[in-house]
């Protein structure tokens, strides 16, 4: 009995590591033909995503990451604010572990600056201004408040979420297409970028008679 009981928690165990997570993606070739027309989009940070105490820069640079496979790609155009944007991708990055410290932050996503590729890849990302458009408004009198730190549960997969940016408030929808993996935002791979483009050039393909 004690065997069988030490069995079924080490079995539990391996399920619960992160390491063993599969990346989680739509089905194949159902993205809707808003995605295959669109021709501009807004990456942004989920606004429930706290900044990390530990890493700070951790969302920015898987945002900056996307930004980056995204002009390479040169399907898409990516633009700062969200209202015009035809898509709105919300990334989040995975936490190191399941509880977390972070720093409740609302004005995550105003960048001071433009998006600009250069020939290595590298992009400077910024706007003045808000962004619109987001699910979560800014908090009054969030500039004269004192950061503080809460503790936040998460996922330990890198997040990426695509939303139709034609509509109201986009993140108030459901995602045309998803996919969750560790390190999923990584650069130079960004392997959430390879899998959407994967997946747009199936749903092109599976469009012609």
């Amino acid at each position: 009995m004690v065997q069988r009981a030490s069995a079924l928690l080490a079995l539990s165990l391996l399920l619960l590591t992160p390491g063993f997570a599969k990346p989680k993606t739509n089905a194949k070739n159902i993205l809707p033909p808003y995605v295959l027309t669109a021709h501009t989009v807004a990456v942004i940070i989920d606004p429930d995503a706290g900044v990390s105490i530990n890493d700070p820069q951790a969302n920015r640079d898987a945002q900056k990451n996307v930004e980056t496979a995204l002009a390479n790609w040169g399907r898409f155009l990516p633009v700062l604010s969200t209202q015009g944007a035809d898509l709105v991708i919300v990334v989040r990055k995975g936490q190191r572990h399941l509880v977390n410290q972070t720093i409740p932050n609302p004005r995550q996503n105003n960048r001071p600056g433009v998006i600009e590729p250069t020939d290595n890849g590298v992009m400077i990302g910024g706007q003045h201004g808000p962004q619109s458009n987001q699910r979560s408004a800014p908090i009054p009198g969030a500039d004269q408040e004192t950061p503080h730190s809460q503790t936040e549960i998460g996922s330990s997969l890198d997040s990426f979420l695509v939303y139709d940016g034609s509509v109201a408030n986009p993140l108030d929808g459901v995602p045309a297409w998803r996919y969750m993996a560790k390190n999923g935002l990584r650069a130079p791979e960004v392997p959430a970028v390879a899998e959407f483009r994967k997946a747009v050039l199936e749903a092109e393909k599976a469009k012609k008679p």
